[in-house]
């Protein structure tokens, strides 16, 4: 399976008295997401299945992805991406989907960037996980702790060079 790991776009700032939950992407993280996306595209991402955090700012940039991607079917919501949930819980649900042939995953930091590390079976290892950020890690076993191979990570600076 390709397991592809899209950080959320730019959202609004933190503001007193409103839910965290309720950020929304602003028009500059979702140009971005599109221009990842884009670069993403041509390199034959197509995704089977998109699952996102239920986090407004993770769900527009799955709505963005699928637009981008061409994705026809249901955007699923998980708690398990959901910020404050564990690694271990992501790949519960990954491992749930194992029949899918592209996974794409919407959520946040700090969670993707310990994923990342987890599904490479190196935990010790420190990834700067950006906003509208794109990662590839295929796996190819379901056993209870992950052991992915690294493709690719693609940051929006480098999507933007490439437009």
């Amino acid at each position: 399976m390709e397991i592809y790991l899209l950080r959320h776009g730019i959202a609004e700032p933190v503001q007193p008295g409103r839910p965290d939950a309720d950020r929304a992407l602003t028009p500059e993280g979702k140009r971005k997401l599109r221009e990842v996306l884009r670069v993403a595209k041509t390199s034959g991402v197509k995704p089977t299945l998109i699952l996102t955090s239920p986090y407004r700012r993770a769900l527009e940039t799955a709505e963005v992805a699928g637009r981008v991607l061409g994705y026809r079917g249901e955007l699923l919501r998980t708690k398990a991406l959901a910020p404050g949930s564990s690694v271990k819980d992501v790949w519960e649900e990954i491992r749930i989907h194992k029949n899918e042939g592209q996974l794409l995953l919407s959520g946040h930091e700090p969670q993707f960037g310990q994923l990342f590390s987890y599904l490479l079976a190196s935990p010790s290892l420190q990834v700067d996980f950006k906003k509208g950020a794109l990662a590839r890690i295929d796996v190819e076993q379901y056993g209870s702790e992950p052991r992915g191979i690294l493709r690719w990570m693609m940051p929006s600076k480098l999507a933007a060079a490439a437009d």
